[in-house]
């Protein structure tokens, strides 16, 4: 996963409360840092995004695969 397919697959998630999720939110899997600060420490984007799934409760259907565009049709 990619930082730009994290920001996106966030913003789908959480919609309006994205931006406090990743500012404000403590994950526990990645350390005890929010997500801003464990992708400002080179934590791997899946791994955070991963770890704002468990955390926020989101079900298995909806992690894997999100943020990503359609691809282009040629």
């Amino acid at each position: 996963m990619r930082r730009s397919e994290f920001d996106r697959a966030v913003a789908e998630e959480f919609r309006g409360g994205a931006g406090a999720v990743v500012s404000d939110l403590v994950l526990t899997g990645i350390g005890g840092r929010t997500a801003a600060e464990a992708l400002a420490a080179g934590v791997p984007p899946r791994a955070v995004w991963l770890a704002l799934c468990e955390e926020m409760d989101v079900p298995a259907e909806r992690r894997y695969g999100v943020g990503r565009l359609e691809p282009r049709r040629r």
